[in-house]
C-alpha cells in the first residue's frame, strides 16, 4: 500500500572500512579429540578448557558440525546430526556464548548420552567448534544494531573431535582406492587412496616394501599413520625418492594394530 502523504523516509547505512582485524588470542588446552569406549544407555561427561591469552577478554561462540573427509582434499562440516554415524545429538554443552578473561580460563562442559539402542555398533563422532568473536564482529555482544560493517576478519576455529566407541564391537575394514605414481622435482612420491569401509574408526600405520622383477627385497618406505573413520578416506603419500629407475612390485601394508592388518601390490615403472 502506498503512503498517502507521499514522504520517503530515507535510510542511512554506516560502513565502516577496516583492512585487518587480528587474531584471536584464544586457544584450546590439551588434546583437540575427546575419545571414549562407552555402552549404549550409557552417560558420560567431559570438560575442553579455553586459554585466553590476550590483554582483552575473548568472546568465543560453541557450536557443533558433523564431519566428513575424502582422500581427493574435500572436507565436509555438515549439519550437526545429518551423517548416519553423527553423534551430535547426543551431545549437551554448557554453553553456546562465553567470555574468557584476560590472562585466563574457561571450560566448556558437555554431557554424552547415548541412545539406548541396541542397533548401535562402531564409532560415532562429530565436531565441537571454538571459534573466536573480534570485539568489532557483528555477533559481539554489545554491538549497536542497525550498522553495516564491512572487513576482512581472520576467523580462528578450533574443532574438537567427539568420538564415541560403542564397547570394542564393529567391523574393521579398510580398502585401497586410486594408487598414482608422481613426479616431484626430482622425485617420486607414491600416492594412495585408502577409504574406512567398516564400522569402526581406525588408525593405520602405512609403508611400502619393494621389490625388483626377480623378487629381490629392495627396502622398506614409511608413509607415517592416519585416521580414517567409517566412511571417509584419506590420502597417504610414501616417497620413493632413493630408488633407482626400473621396474618393481611395490607391497603397501596398513597395520591397523592387533590382527588387523591390509595390503595391496602394484607394478610400478620408474623412469628418468
Amino acid at each position: 500500500m502506498k503512503s498517502k502523504t507521499g514522504i520517503a523516509l530515507p535510510v542511512f547505512l554506516l560502513f565502516w572500512l577496516m583492512p585487518y582485524v587480528s587474531e584471536a588470542k584464544v586457544s584450546v588446552k590439551g588434546s583437540l579429540t575427546h575419545e571414549i569406549t562407552t555402552k549404549v544407555g550409557e552417560t558420560y561427561q567431559g570438560a575442553i578448557l579455553l586459554s585466553n591469552a590476550g590483554e582483552e577478554p575473548q568472546e568465543v561462540k560453541v557450536y557443533q558440525t558433523d564431519y566428513l573427509f575424502f582422500f581427493d582434499g574435500r572436507n565436509i562440516y555438515g549439519e550437526p546430526g545429518d551423517g548416519p554415524r553423527s553423534n551430535a545429538n547426543w551431545i549437551s554443552f554448557s554453553s553456546h556464548r562465553l567470555v574468557i578473561p584476560s590472562k585466563g580460563t574457561s571450560e566448556v562442559y558437555y554431557t554424552v548420552k547415548v541412545p539406548d539402542d541396541e542397533t548401535l555398533v562402531g564409532t560415532y563422532w562429530s565436531m565441537l567448534m571454538i571459534e573466536g568473536i573480534s570485539n568489532d564482529s557483528p555477533e559481539a555482544t554489545g554491538e549497536e544494531q542497525g550498522e553495516v560493517r564491512l572487513a576482512i576478519r581472520q576467523v580462528v576455529r578450533y574443532g574438537i573431535q567427539m568420538v564415541t566407541h560403542i564397547g570394542n564391537m564393529g567391523a574393521r575394514q579398510l580398502e585401497f582406492l586410486n594408487t598414482k605414481l608422481l613426479r616431484e622435482e626430482e622425485g617420486r612420491i607414491l600416492q594412495i587412496g585408502i577409504e574406512n569401509s567398516g564400522e569402526r574408526w581406525l588408525r593405520p600405520f602405512l609403508w611400502a616394501e619393494l621389490y625388483d622383477e626377480k623378487g629381490s627385497y629392495i627396502g622398506r618406505f614409511e608413509g607415517g599413520r592416519l585416521r580414517i573413520y567409517p566412511g571417509t578416506s584419506a590420502r597417504c603419500v610414501i616417497d620413493l625418492s632413493p630408488v633407482d629407475e626400473g621396474k618393481y612390485h611395490v607391497l603397501v601394508v596398513a597395520d591397523c594394530g592387533g590382527d588387523d592388518l591390509f595390503g595391496a601390490t602394484y607394478a610400478l615403472k620408474f623412469k628418468k
